[in-house]
């Protein structure tokens, strides 16, 4: 049964949308819900419908390719290319040893050319160009067409490509993500629905990142039962050239681009300093010391995280001076933090 039927009899659910609200708005939007704990995906529909490169691919896609162009500076890219009958998936190769798709340093003409050769193929291969820094690959292009978050500086980076599907996946970051040429379908599940989206090798994934093994467009519900309850839990938001996605942190999202020439840009930023390091590694040091454990002090253990890291405030050190505080610090400053890191890295080598 495909994805759409799927989610039609499973979930009804689709993102909230925001009309009208100013680009220079989201982020007080996303700002009042972190404070009322009511974080969601939403929909600014039509917010950077106004940027030049939106216009020009409400224009055609080849108008659209030619801007993009104008500011490339000939850097090699990286583009993927999906044989036609994975139909756009990229994804593991059978024997989940290695990848279905093949990865090259191209020209980004090289690209476009290629995409362009395809565009009116019954079933195309898929030509993707992931993760692309925007200062770095195509200088100036963000002065009118990216998102100006002060006093955040985001991680700004453009995504192209024809018809493909992006496994279910998270990202640490909270994104914006900025459907400027063709459509996109993004079907996004909270983070507490890990266990039900059958996840992956943790070290060797498409992307870096673990995905979903679960196919959206044809799911095997009696390999994947458990992928029902994550579909009755699930929200899709239909992208059109000029909608901006809000997806908040660690929230899995399915990415499908459904026209012969798409592209997005994404804008990631996180809400801890980077000194305080990236939580993955935190997770992979508990799976290296408490995974193994009987279950009784795994239990034991999860009353200290919940203390210590997931359910404190500032009263559980108050019995403390402040000045011995140490790791317990509130928020943790770059001394401690660094002074932590050290710490572990040595316990780490015995």
């Amino acid at each position: 049964m495909a994805l759409n039927q799927e989610l039609n009899q499973t979930a009804k659910q689709t993102v909230k949308v925001i009309d009208d609200c100013p680009l220079e708005d989201i982020q007080a939007v996303i700002e009042a819900m972190n404070i009322e704990n009511t974080v969601q995906p939403v929909i600014f529909k039509g917010a950077c419908r106004h940027w030049p490169l939106v216009q020009a691919g409400l224009d055609s896609a080849k108008s659209a390719a030619d801007y993009l162009l104008s500011f490339y500076q000939e850097t090699p890219v990286t583009a993927y290319y999906v044989a036609p009958e994975h139909k756009g998936r990229v994804f593991y190769n059978e024997q989940v040893n290695g990848f279905n798709y093949q990865a090259s340093q191209l020209n980004l003409r090289q690209v476009i050319d290629k995409l362009f050769a395809h565009q009116d193929d019954q079933l195309p291969p898929s030509i993707y160009m992931g993760s692309t820094e925007i200062n770095h690959f195509l200088p100036g292009l963000a002065a009118e067409n990216s998102v100006n978050i002060d006093p955040i500086k985001p991680l700004t980076s453009v995504w192209l490509g024809n018809q493909s599907r992006i496994a279910a996946h998270f990202d640490f970051p909270q994104n914006l993500a900025c459907n400027v040429v063709g459509k996109r379908t993004f079907t996004l599940f909270p983070p507490e629905q890990v266990a039900n989206l059958y996840i992956g090798p943790m070290e060797f994934a498409p992307g870096g990142q673990e995905i979903s093994m679960v196919d959206f467009d044809n799911p095997d519900f009696e390999r994947f039962p458990k992928f029902t309850h994550a579909l009755a839990a699930s929200q899709t938001a239909e992208l059109e050239a000029g909608d901006v996605l809000y997806v908040p942190s660690m929230w899995w999202h399915h990415v499908a681009g459904n026209q012969a020439f798409n592209v997005l840009i994404t804008h990631w930023w996180r809400d801890s300093p980077g000194y305080l390091g990236r939580p993955n590694n935190a997770l992979a040091l508990a799976m290296l010391s408490l995974r193994s454990l009987p279950k009784a002090q795994r239990q034991a253990w999860k009353a200290m995280f919940e203390h210590y890291v997931f359910d404190h405030d500032d009263d559980d050190v108050a019995h403390i001076p402040k000045e011995a505080q140490g790791m317990q610090t509130k928020p943790l400053d770059e001394l401690n933090a660094r002074k932590l890191r050290a710490d572990l890295i040595n316990k780490l080598k015995r």
